[in-house]
């Protein structure tokens, strides 16, 4: 009797019909590589997606612009509730892949393809910005928005979750900083959901999280580079009082110089002359004290460092260690100019009762009182 064919030992695998085509795919995922370097990393759950395109509330009159598109995942979904979509993409590989799902199709006549950096690229009239934006270009890009002439009505926008926290930080949270009062002064922000790290292809090294940003209609009247001014300045320590932010050497000097242009401008006399000894040791009394900071620090960052909640005060030394005493620098020279300002700062900040405050802790009214009292005195920030 024959015998029947013997079956495969335990360690070999029966081969799929599907074996090949994963190959095949694998093969091509192998050879198109997404680039780190400028932030790809594709959305790829069509869920997560598709929620991301509901909370823009498309109308079928909007014109959308999509940053970082990708490999169109969220564009496909986007054009099919807008009227136009105008995607920018900066990798000319991700930009053919988006016009061959779109080829011969009839949403073909309604994308517009840019190649090219967002922040320098001019834009076209937009309704809605939807972006799965690379992590390195998170703030130009939100400042480029809100800077945009006529508004966008909404901006739905992906971002590295940190970033996005600084976004909606309010006064006394952890992560309220510059940015935070900067992007809330031009526009009302919420946070909509967290997206996972495994949504994106390749995943992120962090979490990831999309706001609402909504520009403010009608823009409020005041001039950014004063406003963003006065705030690097009480920013650069947000956890020290406010009237120490004032008297690094640096900051002193920047303002007495904006105040003897303004003075120029309005045909202010100046007496432009070397302070009296007398004046100058009555200011230094006023100046030294505990909470003296005379440190000139300038080091803000958009992001991170002390300008976005990290810890302000230096490491304790070991104990027993000796102390060193302070080293003193040259006295930097004392102008009459420059004691008329040093003199309209403590008046400002004493008007407005806002020394001994921490930036940390104030909020846009107390920044806009602040801005308004320097500026009727001279004192400007650009």
């Amino acid at each position: 009797m024959a015998k029947s064919k013997s079956s495969k030992r335990n360690g070999a695998q029966r081969s799929s019909p599907y074996d090949a085509a994963a190959s095949k795919a694998k093969a091509v995922n192998h050879i198109f590589r997404m680039n780190k370097d400028i932030g790809q990393h594709i959305l790829k759950n069509p869920g997560i997606a598709q929620a991301i395109v509901d909370k823009a509330d498309l109308k079928q009159s909007d014109i959308v612009l999509e940053v970082g598109p990708g490999s169109g995942n969220l564009t496909v979904k986007i054009l099919e509730k807008a009227k136009r979509v105008i995607a920018v993409e900066m990798d000319p590989r991700m930009a053919a892949e988006i016009t061959k799902r779109v080829q011969g199709r009839p949403e073909q006549k309604r994308l517009e393809l840019l190649v090219g950096d967002v922040i320098k690229t001019p834009l076209p009239y937009f309704d809605v910005c939807i972006s799965n934006t690379p992590y390195q270009i998170s703030s130009p890009l939100v400042f480029k928005l809100l800077a945009t002439s006529p508004a966008p009505r909404t901006c739905i926008l992906t971002f590295q979750r940190e970033f996005a926290m600084r976004l909606v930080a309010r006064p006394g949270d952890s992560l309220y900083c510059r940015l935070s009062v900067n992007a809330q002064m031009w526009a009302k922000i919420s946070h909509i959901m967290k997206v996972g790290r495994n949504n994106f292809n390749p995943p992120p090294a962090v979490e990831s999280s999309v706001v609402r940003l909504e520009p403010k209609v009608p823009r409020p009247q005041i001039s950014y580079d004063e406003w963003d001014g006065l705030l690097r300045i009480v920013f650069v320590r947000r956890n020290k009082t406010i009237q120490a932010g004032f008297k690094g050497k640096a900051i002193l000097g920047l303002v007495e110089k904006n105040y003897r242009t303004w003075c120029a401008q309005n045909d202010v006399p100046l007496d432009d002359g070397p302070a009296d000894d007398d004046a100058m040791d009555l200011e230094d009394d006023d100046l030294d004290g505990p909470d003296d900071e005379w440190d000139g620090i300038m080091d803000v960052d958009d992001e991170g460092g002390d300008g976005g909640g990290g810890n302000d005060n230096p490491p304790s030394p070991p104990p027993n260690t000796p102390r060193k005493a302070p080293s003193k620098e040259p006295r930097r020279p004392r102008t009459k100019p420059g004691l008329v300002v040093e003199s309209k700062i403590r008046k400002v900040l004493r008007d407005t009762e806002l020394a001994d405050k921490r930036a940390g802790k104030c909020d846009e009214g107390d920044f806009l009182k602040l801005l308004w009292a320097f500026n009727k005195e001279g004192i400007h920030f650009s």
